[in-house]
């Protein structure tokens, strides 16, 4: 297949821990993109890994943290960065924080 397509609301996986909602929407050989749902003051864990990745801010307000360096994010922000440089996302805000990571290679799921 040279395509895929994923409708609003589908997912191809789903993982749920402790506030922290992952829901794979696409993988192949060299990406994968996840949505990830933080509830409110809900931090993820820490990871180093090796690859890149993006992340967009769907809903809510996240401080995502880069090594040492944290970036407050909001709806409409993007932030790209080394996977093998340690990263987490915390919930700063009063809802639940949404946002589509798109990573390479596909290691998170």
């Amino acid at each position: 297949m040279i395509y895929e397509f994923i409708k609003k609301g589908e997912e191809k996986e789903r993982s749920r821990v402790d506030g922290k909602v992952f829901r794979l929407l696409q993988k192949s050989d060299d990406l994968e993109s996840i949505i990830a749902e933080l509830e409110v003051g809900v931090v993820s864990d820490r990871y180093r890994h090796k690859g890149e990745e993006v992340h967009l801010v769907l809903q809510g307000v996240i401080d995502y943290e880069v090594d040492d360096e944290v970036f407050r994010m909001e709806a409409g922000d993007t932030l790209w960065h080394p996977s093998d440089i340690p990263h987490r996302a915390r919930n700063v805000g009063d809802v639940k924080a949404v946002y589509l990571t798109v990573s390479t290679p596909p290691t998170f799921m």
